[in-house]
């Protein structure tokens, strides 16, 4: 069984299991999007202690929640998966991912930044057919599941692709190579 020596921050219980059924981790669970100040403090505590990777579903709340977390405590590194990574046929969440799937995004951190290394721009994002077209949503699933940073609308994922530092040009070999 892997150890992650980071603290995991998950939506509930269920993430907990699911998570513990494959690796040897700890959680602090957020009880949902109302995410409250006492949580919040023991998020930052284990970030200042052993680091924390927020690992939310891939969806709106589980999207509020990371937010709500990366904005009020720096350096948190973030783990996602693809809606249709971790979904049943009514339900979508981090509980309902394979083991395969966990562990390709725990593999694959994002630590967010208040300056971001990239350079990506919407300018960019047009000319790339990431935004602005009739299949730039399928565009943007590919980029999103290259670089495992899950999907986002233009503007998420422009933010998430400059917190790994690339480039315009690398997006660019991306799409070319998806054809």
């Amino acid at each position: 069984m892997k150890q992650i020596r980071e603290v995991i921050v998950v939506e509930g219980k269920h993430d907990t299991a699911a998570l513990k059924r494959y690796f040897a981790c700890s959680t602090i669970e957020t009880g949902g999007s109302a995410i409250n100040e006492e949580v919040l403090q023991r998020i930052a505590e284990a970030q200042r202690t052993t680091g924390v990777i927020v690992f939310t579903d891939p969806d709106a709340p589980g999207k509020k929640i990371r937010d709500t977390i990366n904005q009020r405590i720096p350096g948190c590194k973030n783990a996602y998966v693809l809606k249709e990574d971790a979904r049943t046929s009514r339900k979508v969440g981090i509980e309902h991912a394979g083991r395969e799937v966990l562990a390709e995004a725990l593999s694959h951190l994002i630590t967010w930044q208040d300056h971001p290394a990239g350079t990506i721009t919407a300018a960019d994002f047009y000319r790339l057919g990431l935004c602005g077209k009739a299949d730039s949503s399928a565009r943007r699933a590919v980029i999103g599941r290259r670089y495992q940073i899950g999907y986002g609308n233009a503007r998420a994922l422009r933010q998430r692709l400059n917190q790994l530092g690339l480039t315009p040009e690398q997006l660019q070999e991306v799409l070319e190579h998806a054809g």
